[in-house]
């Protein structure tokens, strides 16, 4: 599996997808507390260390650059959450 691929499969993952959501609604609740990009940032992170160090299926590529472009993704996922989130808000008032 080719960059291209990896990418597009972890794109379209949707438990990926549903953390990426989840880190969102947990980062608007402790805002306040811990603030906004350090959550994002570490969760970004977790979620893409966690994901491929779990699957019981072996890896094509090195496991720093599975985690590398599942950051990448993380970051895609969560710029469209968190535009999804701004127009919601826009919408709402």
């Amino acid at each position: 599996m080719d960059l291209s691929n990896l990418i597009l499969s972890q794109l379209a993952d949707p438990f990926r997808i549903g953390l990426m959501v989840a880190l969102v609604i947990t980062m608007r609740r402790t805002q306040g507390t811990t603030g906004v990009w350090v959550p994002l940032a570490a969760g970004v992170l977790f979620v893409a260390v966690i994901i491929p160090s779990t699957m019981l299926t072996a890896l094509v590529q090195p496991l720093w650059q599975v985690v590398a472009v599942g950051m990448v993704s993380n970051a895609i996922i969560l710029a469209a959450v968190l535009g999804v989130w701004a127009v919601y808000q826009r919408i709402r008032r």
